[in-house]
């Protein structure tokens, strides 16, 4: 099954990352909130992917086409 990230663990990697920034006491739940919202948007598209191709399996090759067509529209 899957790990869990404890809060504290989390905090301790974005303070490691940006250690001159001060974070807010809910940054880390925003920041996994974000991670949960990318990740199910990359499986729909994942998905629209596979489907619009015929495959009623979801490669890799789906998921790569998926997270660069996403992060080209997160740009802005």
């Amino acid at each position: 099954m899957g790990r869990t990230v404890s809060r504290g663990a989390l905090r301790k990697m974005l303070k490691s990352e940006k250690p001159g920034f001060r974070l807010s006491a809910c940054a880390d739940l925003l920041v996994y909130l974000n991670f949960l919202m990318f990740l199910r948007r990359l499986a729909e598209e994942a998905r629209t992917n596979a489907f619009q191709n015929r495959s009623r399996i979801i490669k890799p090759e789906h998921i790569v086409f998926a997270a660069k067509a996403i992060l080209k529209k997160s740009r802005g």
